[in-house]
């Protein structure tokens, strides 16, 4: 049987390679036991969360530059692209930071992302099932 670490490092090499959607990653990493997990663009990390109190933090490559306005709309069209299967992880990063984002926190158990901007904009993207 994996264990939690193992999983989600198999979920990060799989979502930074474009070879798995974020629902895929979502469900296995609701079967890894993870709560949350929070991707920051500028530290170049992915720090994941279990309710245990365990915490697993992992690199986050990226050599994108990230956009100094925050663009709702521009992190919008990222996610619709990414919801319908046409933007994989690689593109979805390039996107969201030429539209501002310096980071989102997946709340997997209350199904929404947190999106921010470097002034503390955010916008709150449910699940699509959760609306």
């Amino acid at each position: 049987m994996q264990t939690a670490r193992q999983i989600i490092e198999q979920c990060a090499t799989s979502s930074n390679n474009g070879t798995a959607n974020f629902g895929e990653i979502v469900k296995a990493l609701i079967d890894a036991g993870v709560e949350s997990y929070y991707a920051d663009y500028r530290a170049q990390r992915t720090t994941y969360y279990l309710p245990s109190g365990e915490v697993h933090t992992l690199d986050l490559p990226s050599d994108n530059l990230i956009a100094e306005n925050f663009n709702t709309d521009g992190i919008k069209a990222a996610i619709r692209g990414a919801q319908r299967g046409d933007v994989m992880y690689p593109e979805f990063k390039k996107l969201s930071q030429a539209a501002g984002c310096i980071g989102y926190m997946v709340w997997i158990a209350g199904r929404h992302v947190t999106y921010f901007g470097r002034r503390g904009e955010m916008h709150v993207e449910h699940f699509p099932s959760a609306k």
